[in-house]
């Protein structure tokens, strides 16, 4: 099984990369669009600006190749945001893949943003997560979130409920961290990987 991790000039991709080693994954880091192409599995992982991450991905092809794979695509944090259609971020286009729109949290309570941290996920959609997942607890560290759309494939709420993870054909994405989300983020990358 090859696994591509997508190297696109976004911080922490490195830290998926290492969760995989732990699985016994030994997965390609590349930014190359054939070797993209030609894997099993694609992560799409990311922390950063959509704006300029968008710019990035232009400039290389992969805002048209990642849209176009076929085989199972895991994005992850800003990976999931830029596989949405707009974010609020510097009024940045995305790629699209889900209709959903990405905008800033608007505190009401004097909550704080970033949302950062454990929180719980609820409404799981077995596509995703393992039947058996008891601890619903997930790491979260982001300023955007995604609507809820009929895409979701769990929910989270903060300040207001959001879409923790997404699911449409053979793309999957969570907001959250799951290489940093315990034995649920582990049941995740280990059913990703099983696909």
């Amino acid at each position: 099984m090859s696994v591509v991790v997508i190297d696109y000039n976004a911080g922490n991709t490195r830290s998926v990369f290492y969760a995989l080693q732990r699985f016994g994954v030994d997965a390609e880091f590349t930014g190359d669009p054939d070797r993209i192409r030609q894997a099993g599995k694609v992560i799409f992982p990311g922390v950063g600006e959509a704006n300029t991450t968008m710019y990035f991905l232009r400039s290389r092809g992969l805002d048209q190749l990642i849209p176009a794979l076929t085989q199972p695509v895991l994005g992850i944090c800003l990976g999931m945001q830029l596989m949405c259609a707009w974010s609020e971020e510097n009024d940045t286009e995305c790629m699209g893949i889900f209709d959903a729109k990405v905008k800033r949290f608007r505190p009401d309570k004097g909550q704080k943003v970033p949302h950062m941290g454990w929180n719980t996920i609820y409404d799981l959609d077995q596509a995703m997560f393992a039947a058996e997942i008891e601890e619903k607890h997930v790491y979260f560290v982001h300023s955007y979130c995604v609507e809820k759309t009929p895409y979701t494939s769990a929910t989270c709420n903060y300040i207001s409920p959001f879409s923790a993870a997404m699911h449409r054909d053979n793309f999957y994405a969570t907001q959250f961290h799951p290489e940093k989300s315990g034995p649920v983020g582990a049941s995740i990358l280990k059913k990703f990987l099983s696909l």
